[in-house]
């Protein structure tokens, strides 16, 4: 009966810190990672705010945690779901595709969490810095990855720069980004979408690999 009752309590607690981070990862793609705080969240949910202590002592530690969080549903609705294409350029342009369905779908009021919070804390220093590069970095090693995976096995020529084509990928999705919110959302999206695929396509071996449009 003890351990039943001290499951139960972990299980409770487990979801109870996933509900506030997914609320954390919401508010702050909005209002900023910065003014993010167990205050701010206690008001907003139902849990008090020496409940949320008993998750994380501290502001850094619960903005820590919420870049984890927001790092996993990138990784569970973004990259997951992309990867399951063929290996090749086909793989590297639908992890494209997925992320701008990720903003499309609205699944973050403020679009996206990572280019706010990065943009937020580029002139700062801190472990909050310095896990969002490491972040960044991890996200743009993927899409090298990807683009190198697609010169090796003949999808892309071979005088192709993963390196660069992953930069630029990357750029036309934050593009999209900032668009979005300032213009008609769904034309930032369709710009993004071309403009990977005007990049993509002098690059291709076999024309057939990627759609016209």
């Amino acid at each position: 009966m003890t351990r039943v009752m001290v499951d139960g309590r972990l299980a409770r607690g487990e979801r109870t810190r996933a509900n506030v981070l997914d609320a954390a990862v919401r508010l702050a793609s909005v209002e900023g990672l910065g003014g993010l705080s167990l205050s701010q969240l206690a008001q907003r949910l139902p849990v008090s705010k020496s409940a949320l202590f008993a998750h994380w002592a501290s502001k850094e530690e619960l903005q820590l945690a919420t870049i984890e969080h927001a790092r996993e549903q990138f990784g569970d609705l973004v990259l997951r779901p992309a990867l399951a294409n063929p290996r090749g350029v086909r793989r590297l342009f639908a992890v494209h595709e997925s992320r701008l369905r990720f903003y499309a779908d609205g699944v973050l009021p403020g679009g996206c969490f990572f280019v706010g919070a990065q943009y937020e804390y580029d002139a700062r220093e801190g472990a909050v810095h310095d896990r969002l590069c490491e972040v960044s970095a991890e996200w743009l090693t993927t899409l090298e990855r990807l683009a190198g995976e697609a010169v090796a096995i003949g999808d892309l020529a071979e005088d192709t720069d993963p390196d660069l084509l992953a930069f630029a990928v990357d750029a036309a999705g934050t593009a999209a980004v900032y668009r979005a919110r300032m213009v008609d959302p769904e034309r930032a999206y369709t710009l993004s979408r071309g403009a990977v695929l005007r990049l993509l396509r002098p690059l291709l071996t076999d024309p057939t690999l990627l759609p016209e449009e």
